[in-house]
Protein backbone atom coordinates (compact mmCIF):
# COMPACT_ATOMS: atom_id res chain seq x y z
CA UNK A 1 0.00 0.00 0.00
CA UNK A 2 1.54 3.26 -1.10
CA UNK A 3 0.08 4.96 2.26
CA UNK A 4 1.92 1.76 4.48
CA UNK A 5 5.37 2.63 2.85
CA UNK A 6 5.38 6.34 4.03
CA UNK A 7 4.89 8.08 1.18
CA UNK A 8 5.08 11.24 1.08
CA UNK A 9 0.52 13.05 0.74
CA UNK A 10 1.86 16.12 -0.54
CA UNK A 11 -0.37 16.73 -3.70
CA UNK A 12 1.65 16.63 -7.10
CA UNK A 13 -2.20 17.61 -8.58
CA UNK A 14 -4.93 19.82 -7.26
CA UNK A 15 -8.54 20.09 -8.88
CA UNK A 16 -12.26 20.50 -7.75
CA UNK A 17 -13.35 17.43 -9.18
CA UNK A 18 -11.20 14.35 -10.09
CA UNK A 19 -13.06 11.77 -12.04
CA UNK A 20 -12.03 8.08 -11.93
CA UNK A 21 -12.50 6.22 -15.25
CA UNK A 22 -12.42 7.61 -18.64
CA UNK A 23 -15.33 6.07 -20.39
CA UNK A 24 -19.15 7.49 -20.95
CA UNK A 25 -19.98 8.36 -17.72
CA UNK A 26 -16.69 9.81 -16.60
CA UNK A 27 -16.61 12.03 -19.30
CA UNK A 28 -19.90 13.34 -19.67
CA UNK A 29 -19.12 13.95 -15.13
CA UNK A 30 -16.44 15.69 -16.14
CA UNK A 31 -17.64 17.71 -19.19
CA UNK A 32 -20.47 18.56 -17.23
CA UNK A 33 -18.94 20.05 -14.21
CA UNK A 34 -16.68 21.84 -16.27
CA UNK A 35 -19.36 23.63 -18.24
CA UNK A 36 -20.75 24.81 -14.88
CA UNK A 37 -17.03 26.34 -13.45
CA UNK A 38 -15.48 23.70 -11.43
CA UNK A 39 -11.86 22.26 -12.17
CA UNK A 40 -12.36 19.00 -13.85
CA UNK A 41 -9.62 15.89 -13.91
CA UNK A 42 -9.82 12.43 -15.07
CA UNK A 43 -7.81 9.67 -14.43
CA UNK A 44 -7.97 6.29 -15.91
CA UNK A 45 -5.96 3.35 -15.82
CA UNK A 46 -5.76 2.61 -19.73
CA UNK A 47 -6.43 5.62 -22.52
CA UNK A 48 -9.08 7.93 -22.29
CA UNK A 49 -12.16 6.19 -23.89
CA UNK A 50 -10.09 2.67 -23.65
CA UNK A 51 -14.17 1.29 -21.77
CA UNK A 52 -16.96 -0.94 -22.43
CA UNK A 53 -18.59 1.94 -23.37
CA UNK A 54 -17.66 1.29 -26.79
CA UNK A 55 -19.00 -1.96 -26.79
CA UNK A 56 -22.48 -0.99 -26.55
CA UNK A 57 -23.99 -1.72 -29.82
CA UNK A 58 -28.01 -1.67 -29.86
CA UNK A 59 -28.57 1.98 -29.13
CA UNK A 60 -30.13 4.11 -26.10
CA UNK A 61 -33.50 4.68 -25.08
CA UNK A 62 -35.57 8.01 -24.73
CA UNK A 63 -39.14 9.26 -25.10
CA UNK A 64 -38.46 11.49 -28.23
CA UNK A 65 -40.60 10.34 -30.44
CA UNK A 66 -43.90 12.43 -31.54
CA UNK A 67 -45.56 9.59 -29.57
CA UNK A 68 -43.71 8.68 -26.89
CA UNK A 69 -43.42 10.44 -23.51
CA UNK A 70 -41.56 10.14 -20.37
CA UNK A 71 -44.54 8.73 -18.57
CA UNK A 72 -45.06 6.10 -21.38
CA UNK A 73 -40.93 5.29 -20.93
CA UNK A 74 -41.36 5.06 -17.11
CA UNK A 75 -44.31 2.80 -17.34
CA UNK A 76 -42.31 0.24 -19.45
CA UNK A 77 -39.63 0.13 -17.52
CA UNK A 78 -41.24 -0.20 -14.53
CA UNK A 79 -43.12 -3.35 -16.34
CA UNK A 80 -39.56 -4.60 -17.43
CA UNK A 81 -38.13 -4.70 -13.89
CA UNK A 82 -41.24 -6.21 -12.36
CA UNK A 83 -42.41 -3.12 -10.48
CA UNK A 84 -39.04 -3.41 -8.10
CA UNK A 85 -37.10 -0.79 -9.51
CA UNK A 86 -36.04 2.40 -7.90
CA UNK A 87 -39.25 4.95 -8.92
CA UNK A 88 -37.28 8.06 -7.55
CA UNK A 89 -34.43 6.99 -10.01
CA UNK A 90 -36.18 5.66 -12.85
CA UNK A 91 -37.95 8.83 -13.14
CA UNK A 92 -35.05 11.05 -13.00
CA UNK A 93 -34.01 8.53 -15.99
CA UNK A 94 -37.14 8.98 -18.11
CA UNK A 95 -38.01 12.99 -17.78
CA UNK A 96 -33.85 13.89 -17.98
CA UNK A 97 -33.85 11.08 -21.42
CA UNK A 98 -34.07 13.52 -23.96
CA UNK A 99 -32.28 16.21 -22.88
CA UNK A 100 -29.75 14.08 -22.14
CA UNK A 101 -29.95 12.68 -25.99
CA UNK A 102 -29.97 16.16 -27.34
CA UNK A 103 -26.88 17.36 -25.13
CA UNK A 104 -25.37 14.19 -26.55
CA UNK A 105 -25.65 15.06 -30.11
CA UNK A 106 -24.32 18.20 -28.88
CA UNK A 107 -21.24 16.54 -28.49
CA UNK A 108 -21.76 15.27 -32.10
CA UNK A 109 -23.24 12.01 -31.96
CA UNK A 110 -24.57 10.70 -35.24
CA UNK A 111 -27.58 9.20 -34.39
CA UNK A 112 -29.44 7.91 -36.97
CA UNK A 113 -32.08 10.25 -38.96
CA UNK A 114 -34.72 10.51 -40.82
CA UNK A 115 -34.84 11.40 -44.36
CA UNK A 116 -36.18 14.47 -43.08
CA UNK A 117 -33.67 15.15 -40.36
CA UNK A 118 -35.19 13.94 -37.80
CA UNK A 119 -34.08 11.01 -34.78
CA UNK A 120 -34.64 7.39 -35.85
CA UNK A 121 -37.16 5.96 -33.11
CA UNK A 122 -36.60 1.59 -33.59
CA UNK A 123 -38.71 -0.48 -31.80
CA UNK A 124 -36.78 -2.37 -28.51
CA UNK A 125 -37.01 -5.21 -25.83
CA UNK A 126 -40.12 -4.43 -23.06
CA UNK A 127 -41.21 -1.13 -25.67
CA UNK A 128 -44.72 0.04 -26.45
CA UNK A 129 -43.00 2.82 -28.11
CA UNK A 130 -40.49 2.99 -30.84
CA UNK A 131 -37.71 5.27 -28.49
CA UNK A 132 -34.65 3.07 -28.99
CA UNK A 133 -31.61 5.76 -30.80
CA UNK A 134 -28.99 4.16 -32.36
CA UNK A 135 -25.51 4.66 -34.17
CA UNK A 136 -26.22 2.43 -36.77
CA UNK A 137 -24.76 -1.23 -35.21
CA UNK A 138 -22.20 0.63 -33.35
CA UNK A 139 -23.89 3.26 -30.80
CA UNK A 140 -21.52 3.36 -27.82
CA UNK A 141 -18.48 3.27 -30.11
CA UNK A 142 -19.20 6.64 -31.55
CA UNK A 143 -20.56 8.04 -28.48
CA UNK A 144 -17.24 7.38 -27.12
CA UNK A 145 -15.66 9.26 -29.89
CA UNK A 146 -17.78 12.46 -29.53
CA UNK A 147 -17.53 12.52 -25.67
CA UNK A 148 -13.45 11.51 -25.98
CA UNK A 149 -13.34 14.32 -28.28
CA UNK A 150 -15.27 16.90 -26.36
CA UNK A 151 -13.43 15.99 -23.66
CA UNK A 152 -9.65 16.73 -25.34
CA UNK A 153 -11.39 19.98 -27.34
CA UNK A 154 -12.16 21.29 -23.52
CA UNK A 155 -9.06 21.33 -22.54
CA UNK A 156 -9.55 18.59 -19.52
CA UNK A 157 -6.62 17.34 -18.00
CA UNK A 158 -6.13 13.52 -18.49
CA UNK A 159 -4.15 11.73 -16.55
CA UNK A 160 -3.74 7.85 -18.58
CA UNK A 161 -2.25 4.60 -17.90
CA UNK A 162 -2.50 5.61 -14.48
CA UNK A 163 -4.70 3.47 -11.87
CA UNK A 164 -6.06 4.67 -8.80
CA UNK A 165 -5.17 2.57 -5.64
CA UNK A 166 -6.59 4.14 -2.63
CA UNK A 167 -8.21 6.88 -1.66
CA UNK A 168 -7.42 9.74 0.77
CA UNK A 169 -9.58 10.87 3.49
CA UNK A 170 -9.49 13.63 6.21
CA UNK A 171 -9.79 13.40 10.14
CA UNK A 172 -13.76 13.41 10.03
CA UNK A 173 -13.56 10.31 6.72
CA UNK A 174 -14.51 12.92 4.06
CA UNK A 175 -12.92 11.86 0.69
CA UNK A 176 -10.52 14.35 -0.07
CA UNK A 177 -8.46 12.52 -3.46
CA UNK A 178 -6.95 9.41 -4.10
CA UNK A 179 -3.07 7.94 -4.88
CA UNK A 180 -2.79 7.10 -8.67
CA UNK A 181 -0.09 4.35 -9.34
CA UNK A 182 1.25 5.28 -13.62
CA UNK A 183 2.32 2.58 -15.22
CA UNK A 184 6.03 2.09 -16.04
CA UNK A 185 8.88 4.70 -14.32
CA UNK A 186 7.89 6.88 -11.83
CA UNK A 187 6.19 6.48 -8.21
CA UNK A 188 2.61 6.97 -6.98
CA UNK A 189 1.17 10.12 -7.85
CA UNK A 190 -1.12 12.29 -5.51
CA UNK A 191 -4.26 14.47 -6.41
CA UNK A 192 -5.72 16.27 -3.97
CA UNK A 193 -9.39 17.14 -4.61
CA UNK A 194 -12.62 18.46 -3.29
CA UNK A 195 -14.44 15.84 -4.66
CA UNK A 196 -13.81 12.38 -6.40
CA UNK A 197 -16.02 10.28 -8.78
CA UNK A 198 -15.77 7.04 -8.91
CA UNK A 199 -17.05 5.94 -13.09
CA UNK A 200 -14.50 2.89 -13.09
CA UNK A 201 -17.28 0.08 -13.90
CA UNK A 202 -16.22 -3.06 -12.94
CA UNK A 203 -19.85 -3.85 -11.77
CA UNK A 204 -19.67 -7.19 -13.42
CA UNK A 205 -17.07 -8.32 -11.03
CA UNK A 206 -19.33 -7.88 -8.06
CA UNK A 207 -21.11 -11.21 -8.83
CA UNK A 208 -24.69 -9.94 -7.05
CA UNK A 209 -26.07 -12.42 -4.99
CA UNK A 210 -23.83 -14.75 -5.62
CA UNK A 211 -24.65 -15.76 -9.23
CA UNK A 212 -21.23 -15.50 -12.05
CA UNK A 213 -21.51 -12.67 -15.11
Amino acid sequence: SPLDSGMSLTPDHTTDLLVIGGGGAGCTAALVAHRLGARAMIATKLRLGDSNTVMAEGGVQAAVGEDDSPIEHFKDAIRGGHYKNDRNLLRILVEDGPEAMLWLCEQGVLFDREPDGRLRVKPGGGTSRSRLLACEDYTGLDIMRALKESVVHSGIPVIEYSPAVELLSDAEGRCTGAVLSPFGAGGPVVVRAKTVLLAAGGIGRLHFQGFPT
